[in-house]
């Protein structure tokens, strides 16, 4: 159940995808958020600080997800032709998008040569720093690629409802339930 198999998802890419999914979305509306504080409000270095910290232990999850997403089987797409194509550059979209928002973000982060404290129990280092307009150049990327990305999941999500609603296939309990594939 741990695995996937060629018919579902094991219990480590469902739990990666939807820790992903539910910390993504909590992310942007706290980003969102965040760029309506004003200097005095108590939250204005609170909020950016558990942004940060929650965006690099994203970041570590995607990487690992990544990982483990090579060296697993994926499970055989669903629907026609165009959408078992559409689906695969979907997903690659989605990695490319969920990777440039958290690295921009880490650029932002780390522009003036600190690292990333991370709720402090240990410190990302700033590898990259001090580049010309380096916070801004990765703030507008991080902001448009932040939009990008949740349009793109909105979409993701819709077609995985038509795929469970109105193609009846078992696209979503498979990312819901490993044992359900496995009994086939």
């Amino acid at each position: 159940m741990w695995r996937n198999t060629r018919t579902g998802w094991g219990l480590v890419s469902i739990a990666l995808h939807w820790l992903s999914a539910l910390t993504i979305v909590g992310l942007f509306v706290l980003g969102w958020w965040m760029t309506g504080l004003g200097y005095f409000d108590p939250w204005y270095n609170r909020a950016p600080w558990w942004h940060r910290s929650i965006g690099m232990l994203l970041l570590f999850a995607t990487l690992l997800r990544i990982l483990w997403r090579l060296f697993q089987p994926t499970p055989q797409a669903q629907g026609s032709r165009f959408e078992r194509i559409a689906a695969h550059f979907g997903h690659i979209a989605l990695y490319v998008l969920m990777l440039t928002v958290l690295v921009s973000g880490y650029l932002i982060s780390t522009a003036r040569g600190r690292g990333i404290s991370v709720f402090d129990w240990f410190e990302v280092p700033a590898l990259i720093s001090r580049l010309p307009n380096q916070a801004s150049i990765a703030g507008e990327i991080h902001w448009y690629s932040a939009l990008a990305l949740m349009l793109l999941a909105a979409g993701h999500a819709m077609a995985a409802l038509k795929h469970h609603f109105i193609d009846r296939h078992d696209t979503v309990l498979r990312m819901l339930n490993p044992a359900r594939t496995r009994r086939r």
